[in-house]
């Protein structure tokens, strides 16, 4: 089955610190201190790996605001969404914006400068592995305070104010603890809104997830 609940945030980023080095087993995660008119939120973005031999994967870009309609038009505060197309829920294999470009459209590789074209109007988005650490310090530069900021995943359900499952939510394997909470259009995200009004986009998941579901979530 899906999660519980499902939705974003919208606020104001306050500011951000990085969980501290224990001994308990916690996944590692960059909190963001988001202000709304309920109060403080406490946003725990997972940048860690649930299986550590293999690794945390992110990718960074940038978006128009119209292309995450209708999120931006979102009142300051917390918003259960649908988890369909077009509620403003996110899916990394599913959302128009947030897809990697699809297959090639020709037979042969086209020309250098038709490759040139493609890539402009339709980047390639591969993601990016590595560490804990280096997930937080690609999520990072994008955490200025003061901008306004949207979160996708699932508010808190005690210790107050806050939101968690920011990332990935489907492709988990079959056996892993996470199997149950596989599901489409409910997949976390970090979005901060620039000076000039387009979108930093922060997307994670775990190399251990699938990159390719079926209706219910689960790995094909």
């Amino acid at each position: 089955m899906p999660l519980d609940s499902y939705g974003v945030l919208s606020g104001t980023l306050h500011s951000h610190f990085r969980d501290q080095p224990d001994t308990q087993g916690h996944w590692f995660h960059v909190n963001l201190d988001v202000d709304a008119p309920a109060g403080r939120y406490r946003c725990a973005v997972d940048v860690d790996s649930k299986q550590s031999a293999t690794g945390v994967q992110w990718k960074t870009f940038t978006l128009a605001a119209s292309v995450l309609d209708p999120l931006p038009t979102f009142a300051p505060g917390y918003h259960d969404l649908s988890t369909s197309s077009g509620s403003g829920a996110v899916d990394y294999l599913r959302h128009p914006a947030l897809v990697d470009r699809p297959g090639c459209l020709f037979v042969r590789r086209p020309p250098a400068w038709i490759q040139d074209v493609l890539d402009r109007l339709n980047p390639p988005r591969p993601w990016k592995s590595g560490s804990n650490i280096d997930a937080a310090e690609a999520l990072e530069p994008i955490l200025v305070p003061g901008r306004p900021i949207l979160i996708l995943g699932q508010p808190f359900e005690h210790g107050g104010l806050g939101m968690h499952n920011i990332h990935q939510n489907q492709g988990d394997p079959y056996g892993s603890p996470w199997w149950d909470d596989n599901g489409i259009w409910q997949d976390g995200a970090t979005f901060t809104r620039r000076s000039d009004g387009l979108y930093d986009v922060f997307l994670n998941k775990f190399s251990s997830q699938a990159d390719g579901t079926g209706p219910d979530g689960h790995p094909l």
